[in-house]
């Protein structure tokens, strides 16, 4: 009997010893795959996954494909815009030594991954001269997301407009500008399988090269945001001057209210005045499309307009009438109309446009 209880004694720690050393080989090695997985970030796709929970994902689309995780979160940053869902950032990629816009859209503000990833996607395969491309996108562990985009040295319309930069006034860039934001907006209303909406048009969205072209940015960035965070991008707009009327819920949002944000756009233009501005005397604001409506009523159309427009010429060197600046201004208008089966498609907008800049 005592030489069974030795033997149990004997048997009983050996086999603890051995389980002990079982489950730290076990721990060890799904350590170290782990790290094996989380330096893997050369793959179009990747993802590091920690505890099976937390991921990173990086797609990369076109003009992106020399692009890593660390080249993103390794790039120093100056901030030079913020909404309520996110903030824009020029940065510089260091590894490459190209300057990029990085888009951070808040956790708290997008709707889940099973339904952003899909979005990013068909944004990212999304290519015309007059849109601002999307090169990657990104996705962290603690829910952060960030869109890259390439840089435009020469800014957004809306600092060219207000800034009182004398090109502004030149009436061959008011046509080019006007003509390719309407071309972009066609792109994406009527050459896809299913149209892409905007929801968001605005001058400060529209950024320029050096030759005055313009790029259309944050395009169908509302789809990747949750109900609360689309009701303040539209709360915004209509605080900006750019909601159409019959616009209630972003999810509302059309071909028709991208309409109306381009007229607002080509009314700014050809005024060089805000959607909402203050006369000196008076102490509110006055929405531009109504002040134009009443100056057309009145025929003071040329007191909206710069008058060095009229001195200045097309790019065949022939003087700008005033009938062409009235053409304009109508086309703009019929945009900002009430009625939304009052206004023009895109498809009018970019002929009319074009015959009127030729």
């Amino acid at each position: 009997m005592e030489h069974k209880h030795m033997l149990i004694l004997i048997i009983v720690p050996s086999s603890v010893t051995v389980i002990i050393i079982l489950f730290v080989m076990i721990y060890c090695c799904r350590r170290k795959g782990g790290e094996t997985v989380s330096r893997d970030i050369e793959a179009s796709l990747e993802v590091k996954e920690r505890d099976g929970v937390e991921k990173d994902l990086l797609i990369k689309f076109k003009d992106g494909e020399d692009l890593t995780v660390y080249d993103i979160l390794d790039a120093p940053g100056e901030v030079i815009g913020k909404s309520s869902y996110g903030t824009l950032y020029r940065a510089t990629l260091v590894s490459i030594d190209r300057l990029t816009l990085l888009r951070f859209l808040r956790p708290a503000c997008t709707v889940t991954m099973k339904e952003v990833v899909p979005v990013m996607e068909l944004l990212g395969s999304l290519r015309h001269q007059n849109l601002v491309p999307l090169c990657a996108f990104y996705a962290g562990p603690r829910g952060e997301k960030l869109m890259l985009h390439p840089f435009y040295r020469h800014g957004t319309l809306a600092q060219l407009i207000r800034d009182g930069n004398g090109e502004a006034h030149k009436w061959h860039i008011i046509c080019r500008i006007s003509i390719g934001i309407a071309r972009g907006l066609d792109y994406l209303h009527t050459d896809l399988e299913i149209p892409i909406i905007h929801g968001n048009l605005k001058s400060s969205n529209i950024l320029l090269d050096r030759h005055f072209r313009p790029y259309v940015s944050d395009f169908g960035l509302h789809l990747v945001l949750n109900p609360t965070a689309g009701q303040e991008m539209l709360e915004a707009s209509a605080a900006q001057g750019y909601k159409a009327p019959e616009l209630i819920k972003m999810k509302e949002v059309s071909e028709e209210t991208d309409i109306y944000s381009l007229g607002i756009i080509l009314l700014e233009l050809l005024t060089g005045k805000e959607p909402f501005y203050r006369k000196p005397n008076l102490d509110k604001d006055i929405y531009l499309p109504n002040a134009v409506q009443s100056a057309i009523l009145d025929h003071r159309v040329m007191d909206f307009y710069h008058p060095k427009i009229l001195l200045s010429q097309n790019d065949e060197q022939r003087a700008v009438s005033e009938d062409l600046i009235y053409e304009f201004l109508q086309l703009s208008m019929a945009c900002c109309s009430p009625s939304p089966a009052l206004r023009p498609t895109i498809k009018q907008v970019v002929s009319k446009l074009e015959e009127i800049g030729r």
